[in-house]
């Protein structure tokens, strides 16, 4: 293998480092990366899906677009140009993307990447009430056109959508609290050895209490937080709904490539997030979520948006697994 050939591969194993920081649902961080001489592969680990709550995988390839966008941000910020051939094989559907350079590239130096990159690092989601401050239209519409240039639709939400939203989530809990898949996966990935680097702690549930729009509860028997009494909470915070015109991986891909780059954005500009997953778990709720969408099309994920309530780092300072767990090397040609 060339120097040159070398070099790169050096460059697309430190991207695939730095994307290890991308969110996932339930901190499942479900992904692969194997990186090739001259590029790099990004493939789904089934062993990772949460079946009781995304029995296609659907979730699963949201959340490996995260980890897509995060390294394409981090070569972004490098001044690389990439190549990305999402889902290229069609009979091999676990290997999701591959990413290489362009060559001969163009080192090109783009304030707003190394911004998004940086942020990558202070990211967090936090569940935590929101402050009564209300988002900007401006930031707001900023962050649409930032899902938008991931060929993904983010629509906020009115007073009215809010309301289906708030109802549809508690019908969720509801119907998942009955499942008891659900109960043994929910307590497996709340529940993980401090060595293993994944899942959400306990520690990281945030204390019952009333809110616009109610959070899943992680802890369900945990004790409500000391004098919340019937205080509603976020009643600032913004809602809004990643979606598209299909309902097939490569849409699935992309919107976690949305995700990733409307919450590093957030981030940039000092917003707090979370998203909602669990409204869209449960496929009869999920239909009715349609309602609130300006076209025909199909929900993926509902995102929180707000003010933190603090500059300290919120409550998901979760872990992430090592890098021999999740990048592989190949052997060179």
């Amino acid at each position: 293998m060339s120097r040159d050939l070398l070099s790169r591969a050096s460059h697309l194993q430190w991207a695939a480092h730095m994307a290890l920081r991308a969110p996932s649902v339930w901190n499942t961080q479900p992904w692969r990366w194997r990186v090739l001489d001259d590029a790099v592969e990004l493939w789904a680990d089934r062993e990772r899906q949460v079946v009781s709550i995304d029995p296609a995988g659907l979730l699963l390839t949201l959340s490996c677009g995260t980890a897509l966008h995060h390294l394409r941000t981090a070569l972004a910020a490098s001044g690389d140009e990439v190549v990305v051939d999402r889902l290229p094989y069609p009979g091999t559907p676990d290997l999701l993307a591959r990413v290489s350079l362009r060559f001969p590239g163009v080192l090109v130096e783009d304030d707003t990447e190394y911004a998004r990159f940086a942020a990558m690092a202070r990211r967090r989601t936090d569940r935590r009430p929101f402050a009564e401050i209300p988002v900007s239209t401006m930031l707001l519409d900023r962050l649409r056109s930032v899902a938008a240039a991931e060929d993904t639709r983010l629509t906020l939400l009115d007073a009215e959508g809010v309301g289906l939203l708030a109802r549809l989530t508690e019908g969720a809990a509801l119907v998942e609290a009955g499942d008891e898949r659900y109960v043994a996966d929910l307590d497996g990935w709340t529940h993980r050895p401090r060595y293993a680097r994944d899942g959400m702690p306990a520690a990281n549930a945030p204390a019952a209490a009333a809110r616009v729009v109610p959070v899943r509860e992680f802890v369900p028997d945990a004790d409500p937080e000391p004098g919340a009494g019937p205080v509603l909470l976020d009643r600032c915070a913004s809602y809004a709904l990643f979606w598209g015109e299909h309902d097939d991986p490569a849409s699935w891909l992309r919107a976690g490539e949305a995700l990733s780059a409307v919450l590093l954005e957030a981030t940039v500009h000092g917003l707090a997030t979370s998203p909602i997953s669990n409204v869209v778990e449960v496929e009869a709720l999920r239909n009715a979520l349609r309602d609130v969408l300006p076209e025909p099309g199909h929900p993926y994920l509902a995102l929180r948006i707000g003010w933190p309530i603090s500059t300290e780092a919120g409550d998901d300072r979760t872990q992430r697994l090592s890098p021999a767990r999740r990048i592989d090397i190949a052997d060179p040609a």
